[in-house]
C-alpha cells in the first residue's frame, strides 16, 4: 500500500474558482456596458456620466474591478510561483503587486464616487 503524502498550500482549487467567478462578473459587466451603450443614442462626456451617475452602475463597476483586481493577483501569484524561484525575490513581487492593486482599489472608488 502507498502512503501518498500531500503538502503544499493547496491554492488550486480556489485559484481556479476565484479565476472562473471573476471571470464571469467580468463578462457579465461586459455585456451590460455594451448593452447600455447601443441603447444610448450620443456618446459623449455628458452621456458618461449620466451613465456612471446612479448608484447600482457605481457599485456594479466597483465589483467588476474588484473582480480584475483579484483576476490579476491569481494570475501573477501564479506565474510568480512558477518563474520565480527565489523565495526573497517572488516575496518582494508579490508585495508590490498587492501594494499597487490596493493603490489601484482605492483609486478606483475614489474616482467613480467622486462622479
Amino acid at each position: 500500500m502507498v502512503n501518498r503524502m500531500v503538502t503544499g498550500a493547496h491554492y488550486g482549487l480556489r485559484d481556479w474558482l476565484a479565476q472562473r467567478i471573476t471571470a464571469i462578473v467580468m463578462f457579465l459587466y461586459t455585456l451590460l456596458l455594451v448593452g447600455l451603450l447601443l441603447k444610448s443614442p450620443v456618446i459623449d462626456f455628458d452621456a458618461w456620466r449620466q451613465l456612471f451617475t446612479p448608484q447600482w452602475m457605481k457599485l456594479a463597476t466597483f465589483l467588476f474591478l474588484l473582480s480584475v483586481y483579484l483576476h490579476a493577483w491569481v494570475g501573477m501569484r501564479n506565474i510568480f510561483m512558477d518563474y520565480i524561484k527565489h523565495s526573497g525575490v517572488r516575496l518582494g513581487l508579490y508585495a508590490v503587486v498587492i501594494a499597487a492593486l490596493i493603490v489601484y482599489a482605492g483609486w478606483s472608488a475614489q474616482i467613480l464616487w467622486s462622479i
